[in-house]
């Protein structure tokens, strides 16, 4: 034979994939190009794709797999097909030859005793069009050269398990024309360690500014099958590579359960975890920005965004990259467009887990134990399974939507859902003993990461954005973001930034806990002490748990939009709001009105909450000074008065926040008559300004804005409202300052836009659905007023440029490492 039979992955080039597959080209380019650069990959070996045919055509198997395939043509059983094909791989030997150089080979490595892992990788496999993921076998803790052999085998046999041929017969590529080569690698102890899988993308919305990673206790193979629920961490992009930063954006610790190790007699088992292990993270944080870092060298020499496998042995401590590919699904998805799912009602919450995609869908349960009774499935049903594995993907394409007990992110029914364009909604841990069979429900996973299965068939609406299509306007339109979940989703909107981030949206939602009752959780009663631990997963640093939750939650948010501003609104609960989270009734008045009581500005010097303010400070301080998002600004709601304005930078300055320092903008909402009367004043001490149009109309006008009888009078378009926001304008604007609007009444009433739009304001936030609405309304209230029309937002290219040069301080040449 011409052809060698095996090759040593140092010496295989990115041009042998024809003869190497793509996964075992992949290592080996890693291996010559970036192991130089301290990126680790084990050492091995790979059997060819000339191995492979000898092997088809001197052992007989050619024709058992041609006349095979022609009776699944006709209509036979896949099952029966498949076990033909396989028994026939079983029964037939390898060539003499190859086993000579397999044995040379092996004592290279080591020899008997030598632990190896053994991965099959299609010659068609990790194409840019194509994911044959999971499609064929992989053996782990193989320990002698017999096993080895006889996992070779194995792996051979693989290239046609019933999904395999599935898979082929319909994305049209021909089964001889397909070849398998072997990846023989000295194994990682990662049983003793931990492992996982790293995209160097967000794998839902395809946000490209972050590398996701997931992580579990022993072999990774828990954590692709989706048998774990996994630690899941996110580090933005952009600041990966500044060394006096740490840019993880957030961490959640997954349940970890069970973890894969070596079985003493060979191969794995599966153990349960220790109650030391599921407390804890599987990586610290500087194993993720490590991890994170080699990432971001892959995707930047392929030019691609990449899905990795990792692994970090127990004994040693190393980090290695086990597998590295092309990600296929988000990057398939159409740049221009976007489709957008919004529930119009909403029912009696059954399950919950992470959600995977963001569309929404109904139907019936059909609840399955396990691939053997996909016989029973129906078409168009919503498929309630513990766990999947390539074995169920004949039924998942023909399902409304998955949800599973297990699994997260990256688990193989996370990606394959994605692949097939099918909401899933995976971990949820009790969806097969909550849900009955026939069970009519919703699915939704357009609600941020968190899906929701609910009961019933709810209404929905589905909108295709056409992105191509937005005009460019010099009024700036950006978005309300209330949800750090679901930041990401809205990524493709080419938006201005953020107009409105809301502190309490995220206090309210996800810490639960008033910040005065973490700070002094000493003097709570014992009910509330239970609920406080119960909230914070019993944290022994409650001051800390908040800042991080906080910090998290804006600095996902703000990564989102970067580097446009995102403007942060510190908190501005009222005290009967406070008063309903935990702990809080001890630390809040009983006010008449609290509408315009003891809130916002007022409450951030005053002894009874400025301690809990700081705490909003240090958050702001860690995304901005740990993180790196420095395009995050901060707006003070509720100021009254310039005295009060001069002791709230007073105690922001007190906790490191002062404005003009690096960079650093505070806004002022204005919302009350004083901030209009007194606006150049205002502005001399703030950078710009956000008009809060309800309050502004219900101060000015003296209208209770939630009162039904007085609801005619009040109108954002009372002549007293539009002028004191043309007299705002016109003051900041000549001391220049900007001022911006957030409010729904522009979204609502396109003839208010256009009289914003005529009164030179800077820039008005909506919601992510009134965004392409408002963005026409500004274009074509600009137009009416003279302005010249300018070119398409995005010209040849709707979305935002997230390329991997923007990643660092220096723009990285094409084909050049960042770790250079």
């Amino acid at each position: 034979m011409d052809q060698p039979r095996t090759v040593w992955l140092t010496d295989v080039a990115g041009t042998d994939l024809a003869t190497v597959g793509g996964k075992n080209a992949s290592l080996g380019i890693m291996l010559r190009e970036l192991g130089p650069e301290g990126i680790k990959v084990p050492e091995g070996l790979a059997t060819t794709a000339a191995a492979y045919r000898e092997y088809v055509d001197t052992s007989g198997l050619r024709p058992v797999i041609d006349r095979q395939i022609r009776r699944y043509r006709g209509k036979a059983p896949l099952a029966s097909v498949g076990s033909e094909i396989r028994s026939a791989f079983a029964a037939a030997e390898l060539p003499p030859e190859l086993v000579a150089e397999l044995g040379t080979a092996y004592e290279r490595l080591g020899g008997d005793g030598t632990e190896v892992a053994v991965r099959s990788s299609a010659t068609a496999e990790d194409l840019p069009d194509a994911s044959f993921a999971g499609q064929q076998e992989t053996f782990l803790n193989v320990a002698s050269f017999a096993e080895l052999l006889e996992s070779c085998k194995r792996c051979y046999a693989s290239l046609f398990t019933d999904r395999a041929i599935s898979y082929r017969e319909e994305r049209g590529f021909d089964h001889a024309a397909v070849a398998l080569s072997i990846g023989i690698q000295r194994m990682v102890r990662s049983d003793l360690g931990s492992s996982g899988v790293m995209f160097t993308l967000d794998s839902d919305s395809g946000f490209p500014g972050v590398v996701q990673i997931s992580a579990a206790w022993g072999l990774g193979e828990a954590v692709v099958s989706g048998q774990v629920d996994p630690d899941e961490y996110l580090v933005f992009k952009p600041r990966i590579l500044w060394d006096d930063l740490r840019p993880i954006l957030s961490r959640r610790l997954g349940a970890k359960e069970i973890k894969v190790v070596y079985d003493d007699s060979g191969g794995t088992k599966t153990v349960a975890t220790s109650a030391g292990e599921r407390s804890r993270f599987a990586l610290d944080d500087d194993d993720v920005l490590r991890l994170a870092r080699w990432g971001l060298a892959v995707e930047t020499h392929y030019g691609r965004p990449m899905d990795i496998e990792w692994a970090k042995d127990g004994r040693t401590g190393e980090l290695f990259l086990v597998q590295a590919r092309p990600e296929t699904v988000q990057t398939r998805r159409e740049a221009a467009s976007l489709r957008s799912y919004r529930l119009k009602e909403t029912g009696r919450q059954l399950v919950s887990g992470l959600a995977v995609g963001e569309a929404i869908a109904d139907g019936n349960v059909c609840l399955l134990d396990s691939a053997a009774d996909i016989g029973r499935f129906v078409d168009g049903s919503i498929l309630v399974t513990r766990i999947t594995d390539p074995d169920w993907e004949p039924i998942m394409r023909r399902a409304a939507a998955i949800v599973t007990d297990h699994g997260g992110r990256t688990s193989h029914a996370a990606i394959v859902s994605r692949e097939l364009g099918v909401p899933a909604i995976v971990g949820t841990g009790s969806a097969t003993k909550d849900l009955r069979d026939s069970q009519q429900i919703t699915v939704s996973c357009a609600q941020g990461e968190r899906g929701i299965v609910y009961e019933g068939q709810l209404e929905y609406d589905v909108t295709d954005l056409d992105l191509g299509s937005l005009p460019k306007t010099r009024t700036k339109v950006m978005l309300n973001l209330a949800d750090p979940a679901a930041a990401f989703r809205w990524w493709r909107l080419p938006a201005d930034g953020v107009g409105l981030v809301r502190i309490e949206f995220v206090v309210s939602n996800h810490i639960k806990v008033h910040p005065m009752a973490l700070i002094h959780y000493d003097d709570l009663d014992p009910q509330e002490q239970r609920a406080v631990d119960e909230a914070t997963g019993g944290a022994v640093d409650r001051e800390a748990y908040l800042v991080d939750k906080l910090a998290q939650g804006i600095a996902r948010i703000a990564a989102a939009r970067w580097p446009d501003p995102v403007i942060v609104r510190m908190s501005d609960f009222k005290t009967n709001e406070y008063a309903r989270l935990i702990g809080g009734r001890r630390f809040e008045p009983t006010e008449e009105n609290p509408m315009i009581g003891w809130r916002g500005a007022s409450r951030y010097y005053s002894p009874g909450y400025q301690d809990g303010f700081a705490l909003e400070c240090r958050a702001l301080r860690k995304v901005r000074d740990e993180i790196g998002l420095t395009n995050v600004v901060v707006m003070i709601p509720f100021c009254r008065t310039l005295g009060e304005a001069h002791r709230v930078l007073t105690v922001m300055e007190g906790e490191g926040l002062r404005r003009g320092v690096d960079g650093l903008q505070v806004y002022v909402m204005a919302e009350i008559p004083a901030n209009i009367i007194l606006a150049d004043e205002f502005a001399e001490r703030f950078d710009g300004f956000s008009i809060g149009s309800n309050d502004l109309t219900q101060l000015t006008l003296g209208v209770d804005r939630d009162s039904d009888t007085l609801a005619t009078l009040f109108d954002e378009r009372d002549p007293a409202v539009t002028r004191s926001i043309e007299h705002l304008i016109r003051s900041a604007h000549r001391l220049g300052r900007k001022v911006g609007l957030c409010g729904q009444r522009p979204s609502d009433d396109p003839a208010f836009a256009t009289f914003l739009v005529h009164s030179g304001i800077d820039s008005i936030s909506v919601t992510p659905d009134s965004f392409f609405a408002v963005k026409t309304n500004v274009a074509e209230a600009e137009q009416s007023n003279g302005f010249v029309p300018l070119a398409a937002e995005f010209p040849g290219d709707a979305v935002p440029a997230f390329a991997p040069g923007h990643w660092s301080k220096v723009p990285v040449e094409p084909g050049r490492s960042p770790l250079h």
